[in-house]
Order: C-alpha cells, then sequence, then structure tokens
C-alpha cells in the first residue's frame, strides 16, 4: 500500500469488486475513447474477482503491478487504476505504464499525486530502471500529466494500439530512474 497526501493507492483485494466493477461500470463511457476493446465479460463480479487473483499473481511473479486508487475520505471507493506490466528483467529493467482516472475525478490533481508516489515505489523499491507510457495524440491531459512527471517524448507510434474500433497513433513517454 501506498499512501499519499490524499490517497491509498494499492492493489485490489477480492472484498474490492464491487467498488471495481462500479468504477469501470461509471467510467465506461468516459474511458471508452482511450481503452482496447474489452472481454464481453468485464463488467461482471465473476470476471474481476478471477481478475484480482490474476493481479495478485503476476505481482508475486514479479511480472506486473496492477494498482487502484481509494481516496481517504471514501478507502471503500475506487477513483482510479495505475498498471505497471510487460516488467523486464536483466539489463533493461523496464516495463509499461498504464493509467486511468474516474470522470468525477479529473483535474484534481489525483494522477499526479498517485503516480508520483508509485512511480517512486517502482523505481525505488522494484529497482526499475526505465518506465514507458502512451498515449494517443489528442490526449491532452495524459500528456500533461506525463510531462509534469518528467517524462520525455521518444518518438511517434502510428497506428500503435487498437482502441475504439481503429488503430491509434500513440506518442511514447518515456521516465528514466532518478
Amino acid at each position: 500500500m501506498i499512501r499519499t497526501e490524499r490517497l491509498l493507492v494499492r492493489c485490489a483485494a477480492e472484498t474490492d469488486v464491487p467498488a471495481l466493477l462500479r468504477f469501470f461500470d461509471e467510467n465506461r463511457e468516459h474511458m471508452g475513447p482511450w481503452e482496447p476493446p474489452r472481454p464481453p465479460d468485464f463488467h461482471t463480479h465473476e470476471f474481476w474477482r478471477v481478475q484480482v487473483g490474476r493481479h495478485r499473481r503476476a505481482f508475486d511473479a514479479g511480472a506486473a503491478v496492477m494498482l487502484f486508487l481509494f481516496p481517504h475520505e471514501d478507502p471503500s471507493e475506487v477513483i482510479g487504476q495505475i498498471s505497471y506490466t510487460s516488467i523486464v528483467r536483466g539489463p533493461a529493467d523496464m516495463c509499461m505504464l498504464g493509467y486511468a482516472l474516474a470522470h468525477k475525478a479529473q483535474g484534481q490533481g489525483y494522477m499526479y499525486e498517485a503516480l508520483q508516489a508509485s512511480n517512486e515505489y517502482v523505481f525505488k523499491q522494484l529497482n526499475i530502471h526505465r518506465v514507458m507510457a502512451n498515449f494517443m495524440p489528442h490526449n491532452v491531459r495524459s500528456n500533461a500529466v506525463l510531462r509534469r512527471l518528467g517524462f520525455t517524448v521518444e518518438g511517434y507510434a502510428r497506428d500503435y494500439l487498437y482502441v475504439n474500433g481503429a488503430w491509434r497513433d500513440h506518442v511514447p513517454h518515456l521516465a528514466h530512474q532518478p
């Protein structure tokens, strides 16, 4: 668990499944334009019960860190998600970063706060050297939070990811261990 000024950033437990479902259901339209297609059962209790177990096993295996944002004032509510996936060890020591924030939590600095703390954990505790993140060029908020965190643009990836019914360009960003 990572504590920030306003948030608890932690892995989900099976008891969090109703809150996870609420988060994804309430933000389906908001997050849809930015995310790859979801499996048909994505918005079910059973899917998330299984996912919580998968997330725990991936963490234990050192393959991924899947985190959720819970506000201090309501620790049973999920307002965001951060994922560090495709963790590669050895000479590279790198991973991919993904994140999503509830529509109602936008513009309040929550994602910056959570990413600042979780990046520090990944760099210092997990000894990851390179964190890479990608966003679609028209995603102004994502660009701003990555820049504020010190990520630098690495290029322009055409047709990088299938999102919202089409192959979408993305702008790769990266941060090195401080």
